[in-house]
């Protein structure tokens, strides 16, 4: 742990003070495949079948850590899926862990059982309670979610809600489920991102606004979410045209289900005024060395 923490220590003033832009968490695409068809989804409608070899990734996975990255996050399509040779997900995130990797994240639909599955960490994609969530993701996928979130067993298990115009209603209701459900550790907040053909989902920037006030009051009150004070705040900012988040966005580089790598699909473009995601105003915050953004993270990763 103690190596752990003096290379985080060493990463971020390489970083922040002598301007390096190494990665520091790899988003690693594993397969389109999916067993859901979401509204907002920024991948479904491009291949839908991709799914890359086992010996790519772990290639994929050796360039992230020469290049700085000590945390992965294995997405989809929906990652489960992922099966080759007799080689399933568990494969993937066991040679993450021998190249050096910190930490090994997936994130799931939780439309079947995943508590085979074995990383350091899980999110579940949770958009509402009940109709709210199955409006976005489709009829009977809430009852679904529930019971694999119950059968799962993970320790490490959070959800994450992406909040758009069909269920920021259910912002409440969901911060009070995910209170009370001992199943899940914390709840991570990020708003809808206007990829192309998914703008209508977008929230105005004065509701956007309201809500992240509503989350912020919700954390003062001891709510267990991700997202820290600070994060939330330089969102707000950045809704209102305050701030300008991405500078910092290359702590993240992506790595898509074709193999190619980069970093956010929207980096650079008009995208960066409209982002919805959390991790924007994280990492613009641990530039800024806040410190509640930087206990956060630590709680996080490690």
């Amino acid at each position: 742990m103690i190596k752990q923490y003096a290379y985080l220590a060493w990463w971020f003033v390489r970083a922040r003070f002598f301007g390096r832009r190494a990665p520091l968490q790899t988003v690693l695409f594993i397969t389109d495949k999916c067993n859901l068809r979401c509204k907002h989804c920024s991948v479904y409608g491009s291949a839908g079948n991709r799914q890359r070899k086992f010996d790519d990734i772990v290639e994929s996975l050796r360039r992230s850590y020469a290049a700085g990255s000590r945390f992965v996050d294995l997405e989809g399509g929906e990652p489960t899926l992922w099966k080759e040779d007799g080689k399933t997900i568990n494969d993937i995130i066991d040679a993450a862990v021998r190249i050096g990797f910190f930490s090994v994240t997936v994130t799931t639909n939780a439309q079947q059982d995943f508590s085979w599955i074995h990383p350091h960490s899980i999110w579940v994609s949770l958009d509402g309670i009940g109709r709210y969530h199955e409006a976005i993701r489709g009829e009977g996928t809430f009852p679904r979610l529930e019971e694999n979130i119950r059968k799962c067993g993970h320790k490490h298990l959070s959800v994450n809600m992406v909040v758009n115009s069909l269920n920021w209603e259910s912002l409440d209701e969901v911060m009070e489920y995910v209170r009370a459900n001992d199943a899940i550790e914390q709840v991570s907040i990020n708003f809808h991102t206007p990829f192309p053909g998914t703008e209508y989902l977008m929230l105005p920037p004065a509701k956007k606004a309201e809500l992240i006030d509503k989350v912020l009051s919700y954390k003062k009150k001891g709510y267990p979410i991700m997202n820290s004070a600070s994060g939330l705040r330089k969102m707000k900012r950045n809704t209102l045209g305050q701030l300008r988040l991405g500078k910092e966005c290359f702590v993240s580089n992506f790595i898509y289900p074709d193999g190619s790598e980069g970093l956010c699909t929207g980096y650079g473009t008009s995208q960066c005024r409209d982002c919805g995601f959390c991790m924007a105003g994280e990492m613009s915050s641990v530039f800024h060395f806040c410190p509640d953004t930087l206990l956060a993270g630590f709680k996080l990763r490690m």
